[in-house]
């Protein structure tokens, strides 16, 4: 006989499970006798302890596990018999007030998984951009790398753009010190703008033992809220004052980076590599990120209640961890699942989309694309057949590229149907100011 189920919306359903208490006891009772063979009492030899004895202390146990089993059956045998796709967890609550004394009834609630109804693939447009790595690029790569080595000299004469001061200072508004008004052998290097313009303007032209007065005047919007809009006076000491001294791209330098033998054209050569792989990751980044952009806006479908609420639950969790792992007190509004809903909505739904568009494609990674993935990411490495190695040692950590894998599939899938217009761009607009 087949289970009536009950559709209460779009996706959600119902249906009431039917469980004979005789069975749930016979069950029960098998298990307690089973029981006695092992469970260990003081006072009794194994296999010894009574039946009555053995049944009071773990029959509570027992029922609730029997009990459990039993509708989990139930539940996945109705969800075969009707080809049912759940979304999530079903919500399983035992029904009190039947009439029935022969039988438990429990009725579960659950979600369906959405029709997904894909984008017209020909109608997305998608920009790809052609990058070239120049000349230029590997050399700004490589004045950032001296940059990241750079060393400073003390020097007597006054401050300027670049040198790096150690200084004492000591704000008042007022007359009165204030929160981050002062300290002591405080670091800063002129140029990077890590102060106010006025407090940087100051400490220009200063020499080591120097000991200068000014006003500066906090922005209204300024963040620390209790100096906003004020002006403090600053007495600033000059306690070192030293020039930036930068390595030369000789055989040492090429060294210090692990090329053997100290080979600057070798040098070279793996920074145009890697920037080829940044080049080729950023590109395929761009395109990925237009191509899913697209199917979302263009694709339509309900996305399931239960999977929003797990994956913000995840998303909380992941955020107090990560606030935690720095130090920081978690804060209830920060890492409250609340806050994620709608991340969680746009990446369950998009998620949705692409299992869609590779289930009806094909689309799966394959083992030789993970692989190749893998490999090509292990060059960057100075052992690339131990990381490669390591990854093989535990599958779970090939999950990253095999979602790579994945994606590639997808977004070439796409492409092939899609309005694809190549734009040529220079390398560092690509990138990114950051980077380069």
């Amino acid at each position: 006989m087949s289970t009536q189920i009950e559709q209460l919306s779009t996706l959600e359903r119902r249906f009431t499970m039917s469980i004979p208490k005789a069975t749930i006891e016979l069950e029960i009772e098998t298990r307690i006798k089973r029981l006695v063979r092992t469970v260990k009492m003081s006072g009794f030899r194994p296999g010894k302890v009574p039946v009555k004895m053995v049944a009071s202390n773990y029959g509570p146990q027992v029922r609730s596990e029997v009990l459990t089993d039993a509708v989990n059956k139930s539940f996945s045998a109705v969800i075969d018999q009707n080809q049912l796709r759940v979304a999530g967890y079903p919500q399983i609550e035992p029904k009190t007030d039947s009439a029935d004394t022969a039988n438990f009834l429990f009725t579960a609630t659950f979600e369906v998984f959405p029709e997904v109804q894909l984008a017209d693939l020909g109608a997305l447009a998608i920009e790809r951009p052609i990058v070239e790595v120049t000349d230029e690029d590997v050399a700004r790569t490589l004045e950032t790398l001296r940059k990241q080595r750079i060393r400073y000299e003390a020097k007597d004469t006054t401050a300027g753009d670049g040198d790096r001061l150690i200084v004492d200072f000591d704000g008042q508004i007022d007359g009165v010190p204030f929160d981050g008004g002062a300290a002591k052998d405080f670091t800063m290097v002129l140029g990077e703008r890590r102060m106010l313009p006025e407090f940087e303007a100051a400490a220009h032209g200063v020499k080591k033992g120097d000991t200068k007065s000014f006003d500066l005047s906090f922005p209204v919007d300024y963040f620390g809220k209790d100096v906003a809009g004020k002006t403090a006076t600053f007495v600033l000491t000059a306690k070192d004052v030293a020039k930036p001294m930068l390595p030369e791209i000789d055989a040492e330098f090429a060294k210090a980076f692990g090329i053997s033998g100290g080979n600057v054209d070798a040098l070279k050569t793996e920074v145009r590599g890697n920037l080829e792989l940044e080049r080729k990751r950023r590109v395929f980044q761009s395109v990925r990120d237009q191509v899913f952009k697209g199917l979302r806006s263009q694709s339509t479908l309900e996305v399931p209640k239960a999977l929003i609420g797990a994956e913000a639950q995840r998303m909380a969790q992941a955020a107090t961890e990560e606030m935690k792992s720095r130090g920081s007190k978690a804060d209830d509004a920060q890492t409250s699942p609340s806050t994620f809903e709608s991340a969680a909505t746009e990446r369950v739904a998009m998620g949705l989309i692409v299992g869609e568009l590779v289930r009806s494609n094909n689309l799966q990674a394959s083992p030789e694309q993970v692989r190749a993935l893998l490999n090509e990411q292990a060059q960057s490495y100075e052992k690339p057949d131990q990381v490669v190695g390591w990854y093989y040692q535990d599958p779970r950590r090939l999950s990253e590229f095999e979602a790579v894998a994945l994606e590639q599939n997808v977004v070439d899938h796409v492409l092939k149907t899609a309005k694809v217009a190549d734009k040529m761009i220079p390398f560092a607009e690509l990138i990114g100011p950051q980077a380069v």
